[in-house]
């Protein structure tokens, strides 16, 4: 007669095994209940985290457009500010030209005490004044010096114009 001893053996060798099978498929089980709930409550705090990132990034995008919006405006006054003043000097410019082309204004320089000889030197308009002796110019030179200090006055209101521009941008 055999014994029935090895079939314990193996018999009890198979429930030990399945025994830790058993063990190990439950202790698996629960480490994957317990990481799982960990990746859940992590993957939560990266939403949490994205969605400040994002607000933070939406506010500081808004702050920038109105930031835009406020130097658009106020290169928009100092557009209209240069272009009334370079209409305004324009204007100026050419009611002078009117006036000397019509005779109605004449340029006149002041002369030297000494400078006098062989200019018609007049003592003003109408009546004798006490004063430094003047000269007339002759109606086409007044013409160019006028040309002259226009391109002059646009060239200044162009340089405040930039100048405005450079220190509203800053």
């Amino acid at each position: 007669m055999r014994s029935a001893w090895p079939k314990v053996v193996v018999v009890g060798t198979f429930v030990l095994v399945l025994l830790v099978l058993l063990v190990s498929g439950a202790t698996w089980t629960v480490q994957d209940w317990r990481y799982g709930e960990e990746l859940a409550v992590q993957a939560g705090l990266h939403q949490n985290d994205l969605t400040a990132i994002s607000e933070v990034d939406s506010a500081h995008g808004l702050t920038n457009q109105e930031s835009r919006l406020a130097l658009k405006q106020r290169l928009l006054v100092l557009d209209q500010t240069h272009y009334k003043e370079m209409s305004d000097t324009q204007t100026k410019q050419a009611r002078l030209r009117d006036r000397l082309a019509t005779a109605d204004l004449r340029l006149s320089v002041l002369l030297a005490e000494d400078s006098a000889g062989g200019c018609s030197v007049s003592a003003g308009a109408g009546g004798v004044v006490h004063g430094a002796a003047r000269a007339r110019l002759v109606p086409a030179h007044a013409q160019r010096i006028i040309a002259i200090t226009d391109t002059g006055d646009r060239g200044l209101i162009a340089l405040q114009a930039y100048v405005s521009e450079v220190s509203a941008v800053r």
